[in-house]
């Protein structure tokens, strides 16, 4: 059997895990929120229409922070559309998924939504169609705490202030499909215009500008540092969108994926500190990688309502995720804590539906897919400091990025706790791990569980909703090193404290 090493040691810490890496995705897409988190008449539904069956998921998902109402959907959106008495809201054109928005579910019933879900409101500006005064008029409504006429309404409409306190300005508004598709300068002024603005009236919100749709953009790098020429001062963070998936059946860089996420996020990085060198600003940038997942393109096709009819939240994108997906989801995260220094926000996309770690039926029943349980256990398990790793990896050879370690690892340390997380990328047979973990000074394995089938292309389904789960996995501690074995694509996590 090949092995693999790994040192630990809570003195090289890169930065404490930022709560935010884990938030999630609602858009108004497919069913992600009509029959995914909302269902009124359901056998869970709450007062509100809310389905408890998802909220539970989601409290169990560990989800810190939700993005809304968009993705492409908000560069269309109108946000009053979805405020006041239902009855009296407008259905829309929905542009972006060739839809029809409804409105019964919009930004008061999100900020009631995420009350019960226990998340913090991540609120996405139209900066599309719309601009300054739309933008100002939305932070008056949420945010001020009377006195004013958007204010007033909200409290007519039985709401406090909502407090939320962060944006995005906009969404991948690089991309030829996106409605109010701009340059780089174009985006990028108006992006500062409503910066400066909202500050005016808030000044300590946390702001997002909008960074490439992906890395195989056109643009990418020229749109990073265009707009933040123009924005640097004004916004906290710029954002990353990032998808995966096997579409080729190259299975071997597939599970490579997270070597292109952290080049992407080397890449943005590099570029923001360039503009910072540029502008002679002592201000970092920091990286808000708000939408990534695994995404099927060519399979979402099979599962999406008539393209060619406008319909009220139509099937889209509902991809069935098998436990390949669940072991790259598992890395994608540990590359997102190992960046925890620059990446301050991240969100999966989406929670319920459209390619989600949550799938539901109308009148139905809430199931796991294989992608929710690394996703919620290393929410549970990391904490405190994420630590700089010493790995020491036999490689394995991808189409896409060359050699590659086999075992990619994080470990985070809080005071007597020790978390490690580890993939096995080979597809070819298991790797025997050794963690040194000598100088972390813990003594006992508290939980040791790994994502591994004998069928790496299981799923779960409504009528099957545990055939994978997280199983026990045997983890050894001896004389300071932690010995475990890896199994061909595999995803494992280790909880390790002091014996108090």
């Amino acid at each position: 059997m090949i092995a693999a090493t790994i040192t630990v040691d809570p003195t090289f810490r890169i930065a404490p895990v930022n709560r935010r890496t884990f938030g999630t995705f609602v858009e108004h897409m497919g069913r992600c929120v009509y029959t995914g988190i909302y269902e009124p008449g359901h056998a869970t539904a709450d007062e509100d229409g809310f389905r408890k069956d998802v909220l539970e998921l989601t409290r169990e998902l560990g989800v810190s922070v939700v993005r809304y109402p968009g993705g492409n959907f908000v560069s269309g959106y109108r946000w009053e559309d979805g405020v006041g008495p239902r009855e009296s809201r407008p259905r829309r054109l929905d542009l972006a998924w060739h839809s029809i928005e409804t409105n019964e579910f919009g930004l008061d019933e999100f900020s009631r939504w995420c009350a019960k879900a226990g998340v913090e409101p991540m609120m996405a500006i139209n900066l599309g169609t719309r601009g300054v005064q739309e933008a100002l008029d939305l932070l008056e409504y949420t945010n001020h705490p009377g006195g004013t006429a958007l204010s007033d309404l909200r409290e007519q409409h039985g709401a406090s202030p909502y407090g939320i306190k962060l944006w995005c300005l906009g969404n991948e508004l690089d991309g030829p499909w996106q409605v109010g598709h701009k340059t780089p300068t174009e985006y990028g002024r108006l992006a500062a215009e409503t910066a400066r603005a909202m500050r005016m009236i808030e000044p300590g919100l946390q702001l997002v500008a909008c960074g490439s749709s992906s890395s195989r953009m056109p643009l990418f790098g020229t749109w990073e540092r265009d707009v933040l020429r123009e924005t640097y001062e004004f916004v906290d963070y710029i954002s990353c969108h990032a998808y995966y998936g096997n579409d080729a059946g190259d299975t071997a860089s597939f599970l490579a994926s997270a070597v292109n996420m952290d080049h992407f996020i080397d890449s943005v990085v590099a570029t923001a500190d360039h503009v910072g060198a540029e502008l002679k600003s002592s201000k970092k940038i920091s990286i808000s990688f708000d939408e990534w997942n695994v995404w099927y393109s060519d399979r979402s096709r099979s599962t999406d309502g008539p393209g060619d009819q406008w319909e009220v939240a139509p099937r889209r994108i509902e991809d069935q995720y098998n436990v390949t997906d669940a072991v790259v989801v598992g890395n994608l995260l540990i590359s997102l804590l190992r960046h925890s220094d620059r990446v301050a926000v991240a969100c999966l996309a989406q929670l319920a539906n459209v390619i989600a770690p949550i799938m539901t039926e109308p009148d139905g029943p809430a199931w796991k897919q294989p992608t929710f349980h690394p996703f919620a256990i290393t929410s549970r398990l990391a904490a405190g400091d994420v630590l700089h790793l010493q790995t020491e990896s036999p490689t394995v050879s991808t189409a896409a990025y060359g050699d590659v370690a086999a075992v990619d690892a994080v470990a985070t340390y809080d005071e007597g706790r020790l978390a490690v997380f580890a993939v096995n990328r080979s597809t070819e047979g298991p790797v025997q791990l050794t963690v040194d973990i000598s100088r972390a000074g813990v003594t006992t394995i508290d939980e040791a569980v790994i994502i591994h089938d004998s069928d790496p292309l299981a799923t779960n389904t409504a009528a099957d909703p545990d055939r994978v789960t997280p199983q026990p996995v045997d983890a050894r501690l001896q004389d300071g090193k932690l010995t475990i074995t890896l199994p061909a694509i595999s995803w494992t996590a280790v909880s390790l404290s002091t014996d108090r």
